[in-house]
């Protein structure tokens, strides 16, 4: 245990000397966050992808000046992956915790992004950290373990991505406090743009009427939409002197489609705007 907290104190020291991460306050989401922390509640942060929700997660683990452990789910993340393991070391048998459990007995912020990816069991598995108990049973390990008061789990969900197949059952989204994130103002967005990638205000503008724009074309059925991400990652590449029709074209439309038409539609909108 004392090894532990040394380790803690240790983080926390080399934490305050990084630097702050970048984020843009849209709402009350970071209020809602610290009352969360405070009151030892799960959150789940509901949004599209790009919308900030893994950027808000490690600005307010700088703000409460504690570790982040984060997982990304996928089709294949099973209990196991994050409770964890026996394996073989030399010539033993030894245990190896997985990220939630070593969150559990750090006493830290865990983010699992993208939740209701992962399969049914390792849903299941967090049950008893997010009710009155929080506790997390290890049955492998034989071990039962009482999480601090500073632990916390935050999940993300994206509820617009494959409607109807990839949804969190109710039982399991009434066990977080939620909130909702959705891609900032126009003036906000340009904002976000213009920090993040260095780029001139008017071209940070341009971008988000371009992301506006594709926003709103329903009729093209992309499964996403155009992210504050994707444009700042074209804004960057304009900063570093990538002429800016081609990093729309890299940087926003080739991540958003394969198909051809639905590409080209896009590149002709984007040189109508740019």
């Amino acid at each position: 245990m004392e090894t532990m907290i040394e380790n803690n104190v240790a983080y926390k020291e080399q934490v305050t000397q990084q630097e702050i991460p970048y984020y843009r306050i849209v709402g009350n989401e970071v209020q809602v966050f610290e009352h969360a922390y405070k009151n030892q509640l799960p959150l789940l942060l509901k949004g599209p992808t790009g919308s900030g929700k893994s950027r808000l997660v490690e600005f307010m683990a700088y703000k409460l000046n504690t570790e982040l452990i984060t997982v990304s789910c996928n089709e294949e993340t099973s209990s196991v992956d994050l409770i964890g393991r026996y394996i073989v070391r030399g010539a033993e048998t030894v245990w190896q915790d997985g990220p939630l459990t070593r969150a559990a007995r750090a006493g830290c912020i865990v983010y699992i992004d993208e939740i209701a990816e992962a399969r049914p069991d390792t849903i299941v598995a967090l049950h008893s950290l997010t009710d009155h108990r929080r506790m997390l049973f290890l049955d492998r390990h034989n071990e039962a373990i009482s999480v601090a008061p500073s632990f916390m789990l935050v999940a993300s969900f994206n509820p617009g991505y494959q409607k109807g197949w990839k949804e969190l059952k109710p039982s399991t989204r009434q066990r977080f406090v939620g909130v909702t994130m959705n891609y900032p103002a126009a003036d906000v967005e340009a904002e976000i743009i213009c920090a993040e990638s260095g780029t001139e205000k008017n071209v940070a503008n341009k971008l988000v009427q371009v992301g506006s724009k594709i926003r709103n074309l329903v009729e093209l059925g992309l499964a996403e939409s155009a992210s504050t991400r994707l444009l700042v990652d074209a804004a960057k590449l304009i900063h570093s002197g990538l002429p800016a029709r081609l990093a729309c074209k890299v940087g926003i439309i080739e991540p958003l489609t394969d198909d051809a038409d639905t590409a080209k539609a896009l590149e002709d909108l984007i040189a109508l705007m740019i």
